[in-house]
């Protein structure tokens, strides 16, 4: 007969606890809002799909061809770089001084601390200069950070987004039937 979860030592029922709150965490659908669910009903051409290939940061200023890598990154379980990178952009802009340290909080937990629930993939390095950073958080203090991303998707994810049926799809089909993955329609 099963004793139960009692039986177990603290030690597993502590590491139980945080493993399903990290796949919790994996599962739930992210908070963070792209320009991609207000687009309207436009569909990109088959010339703006194909001007995409010719380079990422093209493909990061269509707002089609950013709602079209952010799908590939959720389907490939990697949506959490192109989250930093625009939430590292947004805290940039940000005007207010007694607002930087509170976001740079949050992205910081979010993204870069040890139990962060959409924890990137940065050096040690990389990881402890952003962490000295936030001792005085200014509208630089992720910059490392977001280059080691931005420099990830587009030596990684960005060639594998370009082999992608889904890109070849948009790029390569004929007439009006190609849709954004994550058009509203389409979600």
């Amino acid at each position: 007969m099963c004793k139960g979860l009692s039986s177990l030592p603290n030690s597993c029922l502590e590491r139980a606890k945080g493993l399903k709150a990290r796949l919790g965490n994996i599962l739930q659908k992210p908070d963070w809002k792209l320009t991609c669910y207000k687009i309207g009903k436009n569909l990109p051409t088959t010339e703006e799909c194909l001007k995409w290939k010719h380079s990422f940061e093209k493909l990061l200023s269509s707002k089609y061809g950013m709602c079209a890598f952010t799908a590939f990154l959720v389907s490939e379980f990697s949506e959490e770089n192109i989250a930093f990178y625009f939430a590292c952009e947004e805290y940039r802009s940000t005007k207010s001084a007694a607002k930087l340290a509170a976001k740079a909080q949050k992205i910081y937990d979010e993204f870069i601390g040890s139990d962060a629930p959409r924890e990137i993939n940065i050096d040690h390095e990389t990881r402890d200069i952003t962490k000295s950073n936030m001792e005085s958080p200014s509208p630089a203090c992720f910059d490392m950070a977001q280059h080691r991303i931005y420099m990830l998707m587009a030596k990684d994810c960005y060639p594998r987004f370009l082999r992608s049926q889904t890109y070849r799809e948009m790029a390569y089909e004929d007439g009006d039937k190609r849709r954004c993955p994550v058009h509203p329609e389409n979600v």
